[in-house]
């Protein structure tokens, strides 16, 4: 079998790879917490991109990855056998596909719920023709005796706001159009691991859940297909362990 190259940085390991062919290699029970961001395959319903007055047109076709099927079936036994006992699944998803995921993974698991991220700076609808896309679904599997740190009720609602990744935080080259905030991530990692825990995001994106991880001292894993967002996420965990030594 072909080794499977990594590059290794302090307490994160980023992969290069197709995320199906590392999760062959990972350990069973392993892994604390699958926290993950899939392409949510919306592209397929653009309408194109829409003209806005006076500013740049809202790129509605997302990105060409989008287009590529991911099917949760795939990933139910690997996921079952790679995590621990007391190990919690979230994953980002969004009306077309939370079906799928519940489909695939709830009968695998004694419970299934969902959280609300309600963006509090959302792209505007000018023309006022339908809602705006102000919230996404996480879903979130996990059985008896799992990891849990609420340390009040407030923390324990399925609804989370923040305003979406901007700032200093969001990254211009590349841009990845579904960028995370740091801010939500870690709102999730703390209540669903425990420090020294290992983390696993099998669509790694831009790393950010490898940022997110590190700030609260659990270890991480992940894997991502695209080069230059693989790149741009080993130079945030490089910037991250220059300024945190």
């Amino acid at each position: 079998m072909n080794l499977i190259e990594y590059t290794q940085i302090g307490e994160a390991r980023l992969y290069l790879q197709d995320n199906r062919t590392v999760i062959k290699t990972i350990p069973d029970n392993s892994v604390d917490l699958i926290l993950t961001d899939p392409p949510y395959n919306i592209a397929k319903y653009s309408t194109g991109n829409i003209d806005l007055p006076n500013r740049t047109p809202l790129n509605n076709d997302i990105a060409e990855w989008d287009n590529v099927e991911v099917n949760p079936e795939e990933y139910v036994d690997d996921f079952k056998r790679i995590l621990t006992e007391k190990g919690n699944i979230f994953v980002f998803t969004t009306y077309n596909c939370i079906g799928k995921w519940h489909a695939a993974f709830d009968h695998h698991f004694d419970t299934t719920q969902f959280m609300i991220w309600h963006k509090t700076n959302p792209t505007p609808n000018i023309y006022k023709k339908g809602f705006l896309n102000s919230c996404e679904m996480i879903i979130c599997f996990w059985n008896k005796g799992h990891n849990w740190n609420f340390s009040d009720q407030k923390q324990m609602h399925n609804f989370i706001e923040s305003p979406i990744c901007m700032g200093t935080e969001r990254l211009r080259n590349p841009k990845h159009p579904a960028q995370k905030p740091i801010k939500i991530l870690k709102h999730i990692i703390q209540i669903a691991s425990n420090e020294n825990d290992l983390v696993f995001d099998p669509f790694m994106g831009v790393a950010s859940t490898a940022i997110a991880a590190l700030e609260l001292k659990r270890k991480f894993c992940g894997c991502e297909i695209n080069s230059q967002y693989y790149n741009a996420g080993i130079q945030r965990v490089k910037y991250f362990y220059i300024h945190h030594n």
